[in-house]
């Protein structure tokens, strides 16, 4: 498979060794045990099929969120629904920054369509700015695709900006996605979530997962938001029926319990981000600003290699369009794994 992510602890050169995995980032506190006690509780009633309308999952995420619950689509994944939305809306043209997340650019090579990009400047820190975003769309454009913060790189947009290209997309009759999966580990999530917005902008779809807010990578667990409910019956035409497990909707709605697990991760993952980007430049690695969990940096082209020989995982960056060899991500963990790679990161 020609799809590269982080995450791939399954290669047979790992196998019956210590794993350290800076390659995905996820909640450094691990799964919640409500979630895992509930998952348990899911295999009990997997002798049924899973509700298909995700009735009980879509409400409680209906009370947490402040929207409707007919504007929430469930998916196997954060993933499901970029596929599902590309397929949907059958976009003509689309607006990517790069290097952005790639799974955007991979669901647009699924149909016929113009990707254009805004190359974003290594030497802005890979910055977006709404108005080179607006003065890149043309009257052809009919889709965005946004992610913020932004992966690989960690920046961040204000709300103020976000709102700044959102009303000129809305003019111009352009469609946003706009992913905030990563978002809940800035230091002010509320700050720059669009969320109550949708309602103003039918062209708005916020996407959100379980994946990382709660460690959840195995349970496929995401969705999206949108107040175009036309849009959300088509996104319906593309995904099979039942692809929410019972076990992960029971985990999915004690997750959604979890406030304190969530703020304990979130100055977790402040304070040791800060941290190794310190340490990162103390040993002479270029970083670039993040404000999630994760931190974009360069260092020498073979460095994912050492690292694997050592059982360390590391995210190689060079697949991203707009980056190349030598990028590399690692993730923000608990404190004694974020010291064994900085510790190891020095002995190179």
């Amino acid at each position: 498979m020609a799809i590269q992510h982080g995450g791939d602890i399954y290669r047979s050169t790992l196998a019956d060794r210590e794993i350290l995995d800076f390659s995905v980032n996820i909640n450094p506190l691990g799964i919640p045990e409500s979630v895992k006690k509930a998952a348990r509780a899911g295999i009990e009633k997997s002798c049924h099929y899973p509700d298909v309308q995700c009735r009980a999952l879509r409400e409680s995420l209906s009370r947490c969120e402040h929207v409707p619950a007919e504007d929430i689509i469930i998916g196997n994944g954060a993933a499901e629904l970029i596929y599902a939305l590309s397929l949907a809306a059958r976009p003509r043209e689309v607006l990517l920054p790069a290097p952005t997340f790639s799974e955007y650019e991979e669901s647009l090579n699924t149909i016929d369509c113009t990707i254009r990009y805004l190359v974003l400047d290594r030497n802005d820190g890979f910055a977006i700015h709404p108005a080179d975003l607006t003065n890149s769309l043309t009257d052809d454009t009919d889709f965005l695709f946004l992610c913020n913060p932004n992966n690989p790189t960690g920046t961040l947009m204000t709300k103020k900006e976000i709102t700044e290209i959102l009303d000129d997309c809305r003019t111009r009759n352009i469609r946003v996605l706009l992913d905030e999966c990563f978002l809940d580990f800035t230091d002010d999530p509320n700050a720059c979530t669009v969320t109550e917005l949708l309602g103003d902008y039918p062209n708005l779809f916020l996407l959100k997962a379980f994946t990382k807010k709660y460690a959840m990578a195995g349970f496929r667990l995401g969705y999206g938001l949108t107040s175009d409910r036309n849009l959300l019956l088509a996104m319906h035409q593309f995904i099979q029926p039942w692809n929410i497990s019972v076990i992960a909707q029971e985990a999915g709605l004690a997750a959604l319990s979890e406030e304190e697990y969530v703020t304990r991760a979130r100055e977790m993952v402040g304070r040791e981000r800060s941290r190794m980007t310190d340490a990162l430049r103390s040993l002479g690695f270029r970083t670039y600003e993040s404000h999630a969990n994760y931190i974009l940096f360069e260092g020498p082209s073979d460095l994912c290699e050492k690292a694997l020989a050592d059982g360390i995982l590391l995210r190689d960056c060079s697949n991203y369009t707009g980056l190349c060899k030598g990028f590399y991500r690692t993730a923000v963990k608990k404190p004694e794994e974020n010291e064994r790679l900085i510790k190891w990161l020095g002995r190179l």
